[in-house]
């Protein structure tokens, strides 16, 4: 199994207790409605298989884990940091009033000045805002999305329309 074929639900914080019980960090919405009895762990760039025993879901983003063969404290810790991943085709369909502005990562963004100025690589939630990058002119570039600055999205299309403040891709573009 390869990553691009699978999606991350969290990772690995601690071990608890001596029977190899483990303390995770879930960080996928709706992870608790996911029916999950296998899971890949990443380790040293593998995806590596698992199967589940149990898995309890505590508050939000924390749930306990028992995995078959991992029985001791020993074991669990070498899992301890580890990321986790789930087949892509367990990943719960959104319905289209649930599209968020993360879900534009891949979208072409096209900008009412510029033109198209690439596909959105990644998004970056930080407390105030959502931030954008693009690969542009082999430069990365880094925009907000917020209402300001976009003007549409077609969800069919794959394209976000938006307007750059005047300047910002000069700031990049200067060597």
């Amino acid at each position: 199994m390869k990553t691009e074929d699978c999606f991350r639900i969290g990772s690995i914080l601690k071990t608890k207790g001596l029977k190899g019980e483990m303390q995770l960090y879930i960080d996928f919405e709706g992870a608790e409605k996911i029916k999950i009895t296998s899971l890949f762990i990443d380790l040293a760039g593998k995806l590596v298989p698992y199967f589940v025993t149990s898995i309890k879901y505590l508050q939000k983003n924390q749930a306990y884990l028992f995995l078959e063969d991992i029985d001791t404290i020993e074991k669990a810790s070498a899992l301890v940091k580890k990321d986790l991943y789930l087949p892509n085709k367990l990943k719960p369909k959104k319905k289209k009033d649930e599209f968020t502005l993360k879900d534009v990562k891949g979208f072409i963004a096209v900008d009412e000045t510029h033109g198209e100025l690439g596909e959105i690589l990644d998004i970056v939630e930080y407390p105030q805002q959502l931030i954008a990058t693009v690969q542009y002119k082999n430069k990365e570039v880094l925009f907000p999305l917020n209402v300001d600055i976009i003007k549409g999205i077609d969800v069919e299309g794959g394209e976000i329309y938006i307007a750059l403040p005047d300047g910002l891709l000069d700031v990049y573009l200067e060597d």
